[in-house]
């Protein structure tokens, strides 16, 4: 099973934006910190999320769990709905996606427990200065 960190970070809201994601397991381990240019912070998380999917997809896995401390990116793949217009292309993008695994699971899990995510997406803010 590939276990998959996601986080984005945002100067200002809307503002600058990185993510960074952290897939290990199945004898990888890959982090991907990346500059996305001005978003909104929970645009900014559904665009690591779908860029999370992809990379796993990628590595060929059948099983992906996702981890993630964005509670509405989290809550809107489990409902598989959210009300905002703006994010219902990211959230139809990340279903097909996850819908692409035999099995996929996504999680909340606190700040403290995304660290890894967290530093990859606040490293893309800075090397974009």
């Amino acid at each position: 099973m590939l276990e998959v960190y996601i986080d984005a970070a945002t100067a200002g809201n809307p503002g600058p934006s990185g993510i960074g994601i952290f897939i290990k397991g199945e004898g990888h381990q890959l982090q991907i910190s990346e500059f996305i240019g001005q978003t909104n912070n929970h645009l900014a998380e559904f665009t690591a999320l779908v860029r999370g999917l992809e990379e796993a997809q990628k590595l060929g896995s059948s099983l992906i769990s996702v981890r993630s401390d964005s509670k509405i990116v989290v809550s809107s793949i489990e409902k598989e709905y959210v009300k905002n217009e703006e994010f219902k292309p990211y959230l139809e993008q990340a279903l097909a996606l996850a819908h692409s695994f035999e099995l996929f699971f996504i999680k909340w899990i606190p700040d403290n427990q995304n660290k890894a995510a967290d530093a990859l997406a606040r490293q893309a803010l800075q090397q974009a200065k």
